[in-house]
This record gives structure tokens, sequence and C-alpha cells, in this order.
């Protein structure tokens, strides 16, 4: 598999880049590049009328494509907006008020839910248990057994954790325990998305999935989408005007909402990255290309890189330092090395045009379809000059 002529004008923009975070900020194919032409045009030609090419065609297009994606039957059930922390404030505006809000996590989540629960939780409107996501080997039943106990207005757990890249396989297991049918059950799949073949079929009607088009699915910012179960959580405090557009007047005079996923819509948006994210889904399966072959080619660059890494001996990236090894078959399309010198072997990379991330004493490295077995190879020659 070799999909680099897609990705021309990005490699193109700094040859001697070695970009190594498709996790973070994963490059945009070219097709991404007319898209967003398109989107100009589109307004150009329409005008005030444009809304009505994207929530009458661009949108129901989309959201057929990535419920298919998904395993969800209710394309309906998806809503779009710029991030997905907008989405997390409405899911939290759906919980009970009046008391703190009951909510069962781990210690791993990405800051879009953790600074936002914390700071709740400094108010003392939020009680929060925090289940440890390491030893990952028995993650997902210490954190079902917490889950089974009750008690919780929200159960928030990530798909792929963005600290470590392990993988949690069994959703349904953790899903179908929860007792409590008002419990609010959300998953963070945005490492999960277009990086792991994902079935929510067997959780549809009970499981809410947050992801978004910058890291695997290509798409750049500010495309991103929340997948709602039908009935629950029907009128969030937090809303925007775009959630009641197809409602019907309430009969009572309350607050008019959809039915549909629509309910958790904001306000005004640009429409831009919907665009590029439907042109990357076009792109993909054009190419015949999907979720499991992307993991596939992400796994195999692995699986070089650290072969490599093994006869270097660098002692910065010993792979021994890796929190999920690369024999574990649960993990992500990114390798994350524990070390406290993260941010110091960061910069030296990075001064060497050698593009990773890191997170507080954790180093990542991303894989992604704009990288071949000879872009691992070239990194792997330069790094002895950088971190020898």
């Amino acid at each position: 598999m070799n999909l680099k002529a897609h990705f021309s004008r990005f490699l193109a923009a700094d040859p001697k880049r070695a970009h190594f975070t498709a996790h973070s900020h994963h490059l945009w194919p070219d097709v991404t590049l007319a898209a967003q032409q398109r989107c100009w045009e589109d307004a150009a030609r329409l005008a005030d009328r444009k809304w009505e090419l994207v929530f009458g065609e661009l949108i129901p297009s989309l959201q057929r494509k990535i419920a298919d994606i998904i395993g969800v039957d209710d394309p309906d059930g998806i809503a779009f907006g710029p991030n997905t922390h907008g989405f997390v404030t409405r899911l939290l505006s759906c919980l009970p008020a009046g008391r703190p809000i009951r909510v069962l996590t781990t210690d791993s989540e990405f800051h879009s839910f953790t600074r936002q629960i914390a700071r709740l939780e400094e108010e003392g409107l939020a009680v929060v248990e925090r289940v440890p996501a390491r030893p990952f080997g028995t993650f997902t039943l210490r954190f079902a057994e917490a889950a089974a106990a009750g008690g919780h207005d929200l159960v928030f757990f990530s798909q792929v954790f963005y600290n470590s890249g392990y993988v949690v396989r069994d959703l349904p297991a953790i899903v179908r325990v929860v007792p409590d049918p008002a419990t609010l059950v959300a998953i963070d799949g945005y490492h999960g998305f277009f990086g792991v073949p994902t079935d929510l079929s067997r959780i549809a009607e009970r499981a809410f999935y947050l992801a978004g088009g910058y890291k695997y699915a290509m798409a750049g910012e500010g495309a991103c989408f929340l997948y709602a179960p039908t009935g629950q959580c029907p009128r969030p405090r937090d809303t925007g005007w775009r959630a009641a557009f197809p409602a019907l007047e309430r009969a009572d005079g309350g607050v008019p909402f959809a039915a549909d996923g629509s309910r958790f819509l904001g306000a005004t948006f640009d429409p831009v990255g919907l665009y590029r994210m439907h042109a990357v889904i076009d792109l993909l399966r054009t190419e015949g290309l999907s979720v499991a072959d992307i993991r596939a080619h992400g796994h195999k660059l692995q699986r070089r890189f650290v072969a490599g890494l093994e006869r270097l001996k660098l002692p910065a990236l010993d792979p021994a330092r890796l929190l999920v090894p690369i024999a574990e078959p649960n993990r992500g399309q990114f390798l994350t090395f524990e070390m406290a010198e993260a941010g110091a072997v960061y910069e030296r990379l990075l001064a060497a045009n050698i593009v990773t991330d890191y997170r507080g004493d954790r180093l990542r490295f991303g894989f992604g379809l704009y990288q071949d077995a000879g872009d691992v190879d070239r990194l792997l020659e330069r790094l002895p000059a950088v971190l020898g």
C-alpha cells in the first residue's frame, strides 16, 4: 500500500520534514484542497442558500458514510460540530441539576473532558471516580466492575487512550453492565475513528460516541461529530439555535428540539471541514481501503520502526520504554515512550525537523497513510545523529 502520491501538496511543502504525528495532526490528502475550494465556490454561487446544500446534501451524505464506518443504522443520530468539547458540554448539560453530578471515568482522558470535569469538581458540582488505565491488561474488567456498581450519572471513557495508545477492544463489556438506564454513557472515539475498526451496532441504542477529522480521518479542524442514541438526552440545557431548526413547536410552549441527533447542534459553523472529510472518505472508497487496511499499514510501519530501534540501541528510544509494547495487539496507530525527559527529546527531534509530540513524560510517534517503509528507514538513519 502506497498512497503518498495523494499527499503531494503537504509533503512537497517541506520535503525534509519527517512528520510522525499522524495521531495528532494527520497530513491532508490533495483531495481536501479541491474540497476546500468547492466549499468557497458553493458559497459564492449560492450565497445565503448554501445552507440548503450543506444540510440537504452534504450532511446527509456524510452522516450515511460515517454511520457505515462506525456500525450504526441511524445516520440521523449523527450531529456535527467544530470540536468535541462543545459536545462534551452539551452532554454534561443533560445531567441532573440541583446536586453534584456523579461521574465515572479514567485517569487517561483527553483535555476536552478532563479539564472541564475537573473545573466542575473544583466548584463542588461533580463527584468524580477515576479508574486508572494501567495495568492495561485488566482495564476493561476493572472499569466494567466500577460501572456495574452503579450510582453514576455519567460514564465516560476512551476507545483509545490518547496518552498511551492502548485500545479498549470490548466496548460492549463496559456499556452493557451499566445498570441504570438513566446513566449517560459516552465513548471518546477520536483516536479510534479511522484508526481502529469500530462496530457500535451492539451498543448503538445505549452509548454516545464522539470523534472527529483532525486525526486519522485526515480532514483537519472543524469536522467533529457526535452519535446520539435515539431518545436519550432529548433536551440538553446547553443548546444552540440549530438544535431546533427541524423541530416543530412544542405544544406546551417550551423550547423545541429536534428528535434526531440535531438536538445536539450548536449555532452557525464553518462547513469547510465537512467538505474535506467527505472528500477523504470518497478517496478511500475509490482506493478500496477499509479502516482495517489503514490499521494494518500503520502497524506494519510500527513494527519496522521498533525493529530498527532494537538495532540502534538508543537509550532514549529503548523499546522497553514503550507503554504499549509492539507485541500487544490492542494498540492504536501511535507508539508512546515513557520517559522523564520526553520534552527535551521532543525539542531535540524538532530541531532536526523530525516532528513528534509529547504529553508530560510521554513521547509519541504516529504513523499514517502518507508514510511508507522508506520514510521509516530514513527516520532511523537520522536518529543516531540526534539522540546518539
